[in-house]
């Protein structure tokens, strides 16, 4: 099994349709990108690379990106996805771990600091000469047969975002990200010839391999000229191509519909510019998903996954957001869905026992999505993956129905006298208060308590926020014992490059 096959069959049956685009030109059909790939992987192969090596990807979105991506598939190597945000020495690091022999950049990712980066055999950024050169075909056409690769071989080795800590190398095989691409149709969207899906997000992430599916479907690969995300201009290029689809964090969700609601956008004129927007990645709260779809109407579906199970876990698909008639529609849009088909979900108590539905306990996955374990590091391996078993770290509940509610990491729990508090519930009150732009709770140390729950929030820009009165709405809402002890008004909150509240920052405020 090797994912290049994907794009090998597409150029054999479809050559002609246009399959890559920066912005509105297109800049390959399926069988120009095939043919660029095959040149770039007999090249990675003269050089010395042999099958299992890993090339860096430190680059922001460009069209470039999955011509390097599938290019390094055909030859048999694996990819190692770097954000572009992170900073070169935190790049290094991960450089060094991955044992990464080549590197793909673009010549931003070091105009800030001046550093480069270093103990690599040849470091290209892609908009120059050299790579022009490298990319430059030759006058016969080139046929480089895929290196073939068992399903469980390495393809994509994606470094945690590391909130806690060092990321860890996580191990992505062929197997986990065909499962993922053929359980993107049962369970998030259809995609047809016609569909755009948009790289707003960082490609080193799940946008990037969502285009897996996409090239199932032999759909177009768009990166926006701005190279990231800019709301203006993403409703721009959804009219002019066609409705966008796009995976998007909770956070591009909402400067989303801030724009459309700025513009005075209906949902129907929204739906000329996008398809279908996938969110996941961090919380979206139910008021934030509520006014979404007022707004936007419903273009949307949630997933959750991990980078231990890349997009698959569960689903909330479209259906399920927009039934209000539905006796539990509040409780189902507080939810992340229901099981993805490619994977079975179980909450245990800290032994492994199930638990009885509506109790709280660790979220457990498995299936043909989840890795194959840590890269150097089979401690962490050993203690993530029990009996085929992923334990996620995640505390969530299920219900009759199979819908698995998050209550929060179960590093993020708070312990105050003896009772569990999870952040998310007093979270999702606050955001309903008036003038309440993004809310961030956490435990502080207590010497009585063991901790007291503390709430960091963001004003809506021109609003003065009261703090009585966001305490009498908790003392309405939730229990008297999880309201917080304090307020702080701050006017952001500390994000890493993927867009999570960095808590533990939080926390260390308070120490």
């Amino acid at each position: 099994m090797n994912l290049a096959h994907l794009l090998q069959r597409q150029a054999r049956v479809v050559p002609e349709r246009p399959a890559l685009f920066s912005g509105t030109t297109c800049v390959a059909t399926h069988a120009q990108w095939a043919q660029r790939c095959q040149h770039l992987a007999m090249q990675f192969q003269a050089a010395g690379l042999q099958p299992g090596d890993r090339v860096a990807l430190f680059m922001r979105n460009h069209v470039r990106y999955l011509e390097v991506l599938f290019a390094a598939w055909w030859a048999g190597l694996a990819v190692v996805p770097i954000n572009a945000k992170l900073h070169v020495r935190e790049a290094q690091w991960i450089i060094d771990n991955a044992q990464a022999r080549w590197a793909f950049v673009t010549a931003d990712i070091t105009s800030d600091t001046g550093e480069n980066l270093s103990g690599l055999e040849r470091v290209i950024d892609v908009d120059s000469a050299e790579a022009d050169a490298l990319w430059q075909l030759p006058a016969s056409p080139v046929d480089t047969p895929i290196t073939e690769r068992q399903a469980d071989d390495l393809a994509w080795l994606f470094y945690t975002s590391g909130t806690t800590g060092r990321p860890k190398g996580v191990m992505i095989t062929h197997r986990n990200l065909m499962t993922m691409g053929l359980g993107y149709f049962c369970d998030v969207d259809a995609v047809s010839p016609q569909d755009t899906i948009a790289y707003a997000a960082p490609m080193s992430h799940g946008a990037g391999i969502y285009a897996i599916p996409h090239l199932m479907a032999g759909a177009r690969h768009m990166v926006p000229p701005s190279g990231g995300f800019d709301p203006a201009e993403l409703f721009a290029l959804g009219q002019q191509v066609g409705p966008l689809s796009m995976f998007a964090a909770p956070t591009i969700v909402k400067r989303l519909v801030d724009h459309a609601e700025t513009a005075g956008l209906s949902a129907s004129a929204c739906g000329q510019s996008f398809k279908t927007v996938v969110y996941g990645g961090a919380p979206m709260y139910a008021a934030d998903i509520q006014r979404a779809l007022r707004v936007m109407g419903p273009r949307f579906v949630q997933i959750y996954g991990q980078g231990e199970s890349p997009m698959v876990g569960t689903a909330l698909s479209r259906h399920h957001l927009q039934d209000t008639q539905h006796p539990r529609h509040l409780d189902r849009l507080a939810s992340i869905g229901v099981a993805q088909t490619p994977v079975n979900i179980r909450v245990t108590d800290e032994k492994g026992r199930d638990l009885p539905l509506g109790e709280i306990g660790e979220v457990l996955i498995e299936g043909d999505s989840v890795m194959a374990g840590y890269w150097r590091n089979p401690e962490a391996t050993a203690q993530a993956i029990q009996n085929g078993w992923l334990f996620t770290g995640d505390m969530g509940c299920l219900d009759a129905d199979g819908f698995l509610t998050l209550k929060d990491r179960s590093k993020d729990m708070i312990i105050s006298g003896g009772s569990n508090i999870y952040p998310r519930e007093i979270e999702e009150v606050l955001l309903h208060a008036p003038g309440v732009s993004e809310v961030a709770v956490v435990g502080a140390p207590d010497p009585e308590w063991g901790e007291v729950v503390v709430a960091f929030v963001v004003p809506q820009a021109g609003h003065t926020l009261d703090t009585a009165a966001l305490d009498a709405l908790c003392l309405q809402e939730i229990a008297r014992f999880k309201r917080p002890k304090r307020y702080v008004v701050v006017d952001s909150l500390p994000k890493n490059n993927y867009g999570k509240v960095l808590k533990t920052e939080l926390r260390q405020r308070l120490a």
